[in-house]
């Protein structure tokens, strides 16, 4: 992966978290061609591994193919909670989980 064509490696995302798609916020051009065009995704995949959906990709520059992130998204079910988390030099880092229930009990206000 490139770090000369990221303003800033893994940027903290917060809660963010793309299965697909490129933060172009984050993208200063190609160091290799040092062109700043459209990031194509090529090798994309996508394994169920122990009830964990891992998607994979690498985000490519269109003119010369020149690898600059690889962007990793996984996807399961904990409990009662969806857990999502991102990983990419350019997309960044991020984590969420929604709970499956209508109301999320992390979220209810204590009865005493």
């Amino acid at each position: 992966m490139c770090n000369g064509c990221v303003k800033k490696e893994y940027p903290d995302r917060g809660n963010t978290c793309l299965e697909n798609g490129s933060y172009l916020m984050n993208y200063l051009g190609c160091a290799n061609c040092h062109q700043r065009d459209f990031v194509l995704i090529s090798n994309k995949a996508t394994e169920d591994e122990d009830g964990e959906e891992i998607v994979t990709y690498d985000h490519v520059c269109k003119n010369c193919d020149h690898i600059i992130a690889r962007h990793e998204y996984t996807f399961s079910v904990v409990d009662e909670y969806q857990e999502y988390t991102m990983l990419c030099m350019l997309c960044g880092k991020a984590e969420d989980s929604i709970s499956v229930l209508p109301d999320d009990p992390r979220q209810s206000a204590p009865l005493f």
